[in-house]
């Protein structure tokens, strides 16, 4: 289940981001973590599976698109299709909005059906 993140969900957070390539400084974690809480357009989400949040969502929502800025979802639990159902319950939140990719969401997200749009 997608749930919205609040501060006491930082740490988590920030553990679940330190998985993707470019955020495994903590400065550079940081300063992503400060655009998530600061600007409203930049939303993320955690996946929780059972008692324990495994994966995290980040997206930049526009008037008629978002951008998938960041996916992850923890080692231990990947090749589950977590991945997958997050971006289906992104999309079925953002409803009508063009999914888009970043470079670095790009060869995830061909993976995934899109609803509306091509990457």
């Amino acid at each position: 289940m997608l749930f919205r993140y609040k501060k006491s969900f930082e740490k988590i957070a920030m553990g679940l981001l330190s998985f993707m390539p470019k955020e495994r400084e903590l400065k550079k974690l940081q300063q992503t973590m400060h655009i998530y809480e600061e600007n409203p357009d930049w939303q993320l989400y955690l996946w929780k599976k059972g008692e324990d949040f495994v994966g995290l969502l980040g997206v930049e929502v526009a008037e008629d698109q978002f951008v998938i800025h960041h996916i992850s979802v923890n080692p231990s639990h990947r090749g589950e299709g977590i991945g997958h159902d997050m971006i289906e319950k992104i999309q079925q939140i953002m409803q009508d909005r063009e999914m888009v990719a970043t470079k670095e969401t790009e060869a995830f997200l061909t993976k995934c059906p899109s609803k509306k749009g091509e990457l």
